[in-house]
């Protein structure tokens, strides 16, 4: 025979069980799904874009010694991208392909292509990963680690496994702003775990896609971990537009 005490007792349990599942219902209502975090903030970066063009102007310092400045012109579509060196002249004409997970870099006077690694850099600490294309959905699987707050900004902190070893980087942590939905600073780590570089990226100029416009990266400053070092990349001249197939064409090198 149940008491009034037993009554009471088991409303109690039952509000507690409630309030738990509803607590954890919210929870996981609130939990954004970070590859579709990920996805969203690379479009700012040139990734998932049926076809984009830009100009990267890198500027390097190593120990104190700052070296000549590079002008580079991107080109990309989802799948593949090209690099062409356009200033110093000495350097112009070298151009990186990027096609699936390969890539060739070629100059005038080679006879043919030559297979380079994404990890190799390109330009001061601008591996040829960073420089060619900004793909971090396909090329990383993302987990949410939490959230952190950088420069006032509240930020999704996520944790990016690289897919297979034809990724620029191992390991990626990545920041990305709740409210704006944008990468605003990473970290590389190697295979063993050690921090190679860190990144900040900062949005202040504008695209069209699909009716609507959206932020995109005016500059890059990534800086070495491990020596004293630093690269700023500036982006301009940026275009939304179709590209020809041909452009990406190894034989086209």
């Amino acid at each position: 025979m149940y008491t009034l005490t037993h009554i009471h007792a088991g409303s109690r349990l039952g509000a507690i069980l409630a309030t738990i599942l509803t607590i954890t219902a919210t929870t996981a209502m609130a939990a954004p799904d970070p590859n579709s975090l990920l996805e969203q903030s690379d479009k700012a970066r040139g990734g998932g874009l049926p076809g984009i063009e830009w100009t990267v102007t890198a500027e390097s310092r190593e120990g104190g010694r700052k070296l000549e400045p590079q002008v580079l012109q991107v080109k990309a579509v989802p799948d593949a991208s090209l690099v062409e060196t356009l200033e110093p002249s000495r350097f112009r004409g070298n151009k990186l392909l990027q096609a699936g997970r390969n890539m060739w870099i070629t100059k005038p006077g080679l006879s043919k292509p030559i297979p380079v690694s994404p990890r190799q850099r390109m330009t001061g600490l601008a591996s040829n990963g960073d420089i060619a294309a900004t793909n971090y959905a396909k090329d990383y699987k993302a987990t949410l680690d939490g959230e952190e707050s950088i420069g006032g900004d509240e930020c999704y902190v996520l944790e990016l496994q690289a897919r297979d070893k034809h990724t620029t980087y191992d390991r990626v942590r990545y920041w990305i702003a709740k409210d704006r939905g944008l990468g605003i600073k990473a970290e590389f780590y190697s295979l063993s775990g050690k921090l190679l570089k860190s990144a900040a990226f900062t949005y202040d100029q504008t695209i069209r896609y699909n009716g609507n416009t959206i932020p995109f990266i005016s500059r890059m400053v990534i800086e070495d971990q491990l020596e004293d070092a630093k690269t700023e990349l500036a982006y301009g001249a940026v275009k939304v537009e179709e590209i020809s197939s041909s452009v990406f064409s190894l034989g086209q090198m």
